[in-house]
C-alpha cells in the first residue's frame, strides 16, 4: 500500500509543467518567508515576503546573490554554516532560532526550518527553507512553557540587570537544567540570548535617534561603550558607529 502512494506522488510530479512553481503558495501564507539556494549557496528562488523583507523590488533582485552580499558577516556566516550542514548531511535542520531582518530592516528573532533539495539522481542540489517571526510561533518554538516564561522576561526586562540564577528560578528549574534546556531549544545560552536581544533593541535606537552611542550602551544594559561595541561587532559584524552611518 505504501509503495502505491509513493508512486502516485511520483507520477504527479513527473507530469508537472516546467512552469509550475510550488513556492508561489508561500506568497499567500501570512508571515512566512520562503527561499531556495543551489549548492553554491546562491539564491535561486524566494517568495515576496522574503525579498520584500530585504528591501528588494522583485525576486529578480535576489537571484544569484549569496548571504554575504545581503547580511552582516556574522549573520551570513551562521546562515552558511547551517546550509552546509543540511547539504552535506542530506538531513533537515528544524526549529532554528536566529536573528534575521524584519520589514523595517531591523534584526529580530525568527524561527527557521531548512531542508535539503534533491535532484533526479537523488543527490543534494541545494537547500530550501521557511522563516517566521518568533513572536507568532512561541507555542511551537518552546516545547516547555518554563522556557517561554524566561524568554518573555528577557524581552520585557533586557534593559535591566538580569540575573541568570533568578531567571532559572522563574522557570522552576535548576540553573544547570535551565541552561541545558535553553541551549537544546535555542542553540545558544540564556546570557547570549539576552545580549542579542539588547543589540536588537540598540539597532532600532541607532537608526532612529542621534543619541550618543555611549548613552545607548548604558540604556540597553551594557557596562560601557567599549563593552557594547565589542558585543555589537561580534554579533552584527560591524561597529555601532558604522551601523548608524549605513542606516
Amino acid at each position: 500500500m505504501g509503495s502505491s502512494f509513493i508512486r502516485l506522488k511520483e507520477k504527479f510530479l513527473e507530469e508537472l509543467s516546467p512552469d509550475s512553481h510550488f513556492e508561489v503558495l508561500f506568497d499567500h501564507l501570512p508571515g512566512v518567508s520562503f527561499f531556495a539556494k543551489n549548492r553554491d549557496f546562491k539564491i535561486v528562488s524566494a517568495n515576496r515576503a522574503f525579498w520584500e523583507r530585504l528591501g528588494c523590488k522583485s525576486e529578480a533582485d535576489l537571484i544569484g546573490k549569496h548571504d554575504f552580499e545581503l547580511f552582516p558577516n556574522e549573520l551570513a556566516r551562521k546562515f552558511r554554516d547551517d546550509d552546509e550542514t543540511v547539504i552535506n548531511s542530506g538531513e533537515p535542520m528544524l526549529k532554528i532560532v536566529e536573528l534575521f531582518f524584519n520589514r523595517q530592516g531591523l534584526p529580530d528573532w525568527y524561527f527557521t526550518n531548512k531542508f535539503p533539495v534533491f535532484g533526479k539522481d537523488q543527490n543534494v542540489i541545494g537547500v530550501m527553507g521557511t522563516v517566521q517571526n518568533y513572536s507568532g510561533r512561541r507555542s511551537a518554538l518552546t516545547p516547555h512553557m518554563q522556557l517561554d516564561r524566561a524568554v518573555s522576561y528577557i524581552r520585557d526586562h533586557f534593559q535591566e540587570s538580569v540575573n541568570m540564577t533568578d531567571l532559572a528560578r522563574r522557570t522552576g528549574m535548576s540553573v544547570r537544567q535551565f541552561n541545558r534546556r535553553f541551549r537544546e531549544v535555542f542553540d545558544t545560552n540564556p546570557r547570549t540570548f539576552l545580549i542579542k536581544t539588547r543589540i536588537q533593541a540598540a539597532c532600532a535606537e541607532l537608526r532612529s535617534t542621534d543619541k550618543p552611542i555611549s548613552d545607548i550602551a548604558l540604556d540597553f544594559g551594557f557596562s560601557d561603550q567599549s563593552s557594547f561595541t565589542q558585543h555589537f561587532r561580534k554579533h552584527m559584524g560591524i561597529t555601532p558607529f558604522r551601523y548608524r552611518k549605513q542606516s
